[in-house]
């Protein structure tokens, strides 16, 4: 039977691995913070859905699988990288706007799939579940006990994205983004630069 330490280790190394500032923590502040609760939710869901992939992916062992194929690695990489420099000039462009962008409430599909793009772009994640999952499991761990941990970890990923969408859509929080929306959208733009330039970069150096 898997262990309340065990799980306990890795759902502690997995909410440092998630909760940290990143792409995707970023992301779904900016976007609570620009267009409301309900559209930062919703955005956090699809975050979650592709976090919950690459998940399956290293619970499975198709992680190790996808490591060694230097070939597909590579490509993901470049597609990633190149999608997180596309989020970076929408943020750029937006700074350089005198007005915010008006939301359509009606597009929370666009917010899903955002969310979940900017998730499955990463391929870099499915080590970070190999890594987290290893801390806890071993080699002869049962089936059961790899679905118990990698739901845990699926369940945590949603609650951290829906904290933070809730946190950032506060009232609050969206006041300051309002005065300083050009510097943050700027700011923004710059991390998503500096996180697509790394990826493509990794895509070309050997592990």
């Amino acid at each position: 039977m898997l262990d309340i330490v065990s799980l306990t280790t890795i759902a502690v190394a997995f909410f440092v691995a998630a909760a940290s500032p990143g792409p995707a923590t970023l992301a779904v502040a900016a976007v609570a913070m620009s267009a409301g609760r309900k559209k930062g939710l919703v955005f956090g869901m699809g975050l979650s859905v592709g976090l919950a992939f690459w998940g399956v992916v290293a619970a499975t062992g198709l992680g190790a699988l996808l490591q060694a194929s230097a070939s597909v690695l590579f490509v993901l990489k470049l597609a990633g990288g190149t999608y997180l420099l596309w989020l970076a000039y929408q943020s750029a462009r937006s700074a350089a706007t005198e007005a915010p962008a008006q939301t359509d409430p009606r597009h929370a599909r666009r917010a899903f799939r955002s969310g979940l793009l900017l998730n499955l772009s990463n391929p870099k994640a499915v080590f970070a579940w190999m890594a987290v999952l290893a801390l806890g499991l071993s080699d002869g761990s049962r089936t059961g006990h790899v679905v118990v941990a990698t739901t845990l970890c699926i369940v945590l990923g949603l609650l951290i994205y829906s904290v933070y969408a809730v946190v950032f859509s506060t009232s609050g929080a969206m006041a300051i983004y309002r005065s300083v929306r050009r510097w943050i959208d700027g700011a923004v733009a710059g991390l998503f630069a500096l996180a697509g330039f790394g990826l493509i970069r990794s895509a070309f150096v050997r592990q």
